[in-house]
């Protein structure tokens, strides 16, 4: 049923989510968005009683209303990585096409440092493994709040630096290594770029960085105003996340927390930074790209005006795929 309404003309969504084409500034939210929205009720969540595992098991049911189809294009190889005395998942995603490519992607997967695994990024993986002609490494990191920062930080080092160390096994290039991530997995993959400056070790060749979390203080007009409720990801929600994440508040300004807050970004890998025009983390993403730019760092940035967080997870949308390849097109170039 889903899959026929989105493919109606726009002026019939926005006439079957009841209200006017919504605006911000010069922004119009895509009307498949805007239907989907009307229909969505996280604002409804009480996130004063609400526990990890039952945000889990939510996220689990909403992401199995569309079924992820399995893709014949693309090999997959499970790894085990020791993290001192526990054992996390690293799956490998291989292009059947471009088997022996030497290029890798390390992936950090969105949820908050709370929800999420390799299995519901998993659609998005295969996707930029296609789109990139690469090896994709998905990193299932232990989450929040059992594993609090910076345990999935070091999860994240610890799976990249397994990466580097058995590029010859895994029949990768040293130096073609990058990282990448959504939401709280952008925030990972900017914090290992960061680390690895900060510790005189080798970098990623390059970061890409979708509507990533770079400042958990939380204070861009977009989360305060513009996006703070009514675009699926709320301000409450993500005050609920960091809580979850950290130990104090007095973490968010640890730049391996708050990226943003990094006294120099100069000497970082190039980056791809892409923002959703109607996402609370809208504004600290694209201030970290002006950054990252201002640093002397190369970047490629684009907002993509109507859209909304997660949207890279959302290939049902019509325009979406479209986005995935100019992202990767773009990540191409660059790293």
């Amino acid at each position: 049923m889903i899959n026929f309404l989105l493919k109606l003309p726009n002026w019939i969504l926005i006439l079957l989510s009841r209200k006017k084409q919504i605006t911000l500034e010069h922004r119009k939210l895509h009307p498949p968005f805007q239907l989907m929205l009307s229909q969505d009720n996280l604002g409804d969540i009480d996130f004063t009683t609400l526990t990890a595992d039952q945000f889990r098991e939510s996220y689990l049911e909403q992401s199995k209303l569309i079924p992820q189809k399995p893709n014949d294009k693309v090999d997959t190889k499970d790894h085990q990585v020791s993290v001192g005395s526990e054992n996390i998942l690293v799956r490998q995603y291989i292009p059947l096409d471009n088997a022996e490519t030497q290029d890798a992607l390390v992936y950090f997967h969105g949820g908050g440092w709370v929800i999420g695994s390799v299995e519901t990024h998993n659609e998005l993986c295969e996707n930029l493994c296609l789109n990139l002609g690469a090896k994709v490494f998905s990193v299932d990191y232990r989450l929040s709040p059992e594993h609090k920062y910076p345990t999935p930080l070091n999860d994240c080092l610890a799976a990249f630096n397994w990466i580097q160390t058995n590029y010859e096994e895994l029949n990768l290039k040293k130096d073609s290594i990058s990282v990448g991530g959504d939401s709280a997995g952008g925030n990972l993959a900017a914090s290992v770029c960061l680390h690895q400056k900060k510790e005189n070790k080798l970098l990623p060749k390059a970061q890409l960085l979708i509507y990533p979390v770079t400042d958990l203080q939380f204070q861009t007009k977009s989360i305060q105003e513009d996006c703070a409720e009514g675009f699926m990801l709320t301000k409450v929600a993500m005050e609920w996340f960091a809580e979850h994440y950290l130990e104090s508040q007095e973490s968010v300004e640890d730049p391996l927390v708050s990226p943003l807050l990094a006294e120099s970004l100069e000497g970082l890998p190039p980056a791809v930074l892409v923002t959703a025009g109607f996402d609370p983390l809208r504004d600290e993403g694209n201030l970290y790209a002006e950054r990252l730019i201002n640093s002397n760092v190369r970047v490629f940035h684009k907002e993509y005006l109507g859209y909304i967080h997660g949207f890279a997870t959302m290939p049902i949308i019509p325009g979406v795929n479209d986005a995935l390849k100019e992202i990767s097109k773009e990540f191409l170039k660059i790293a």
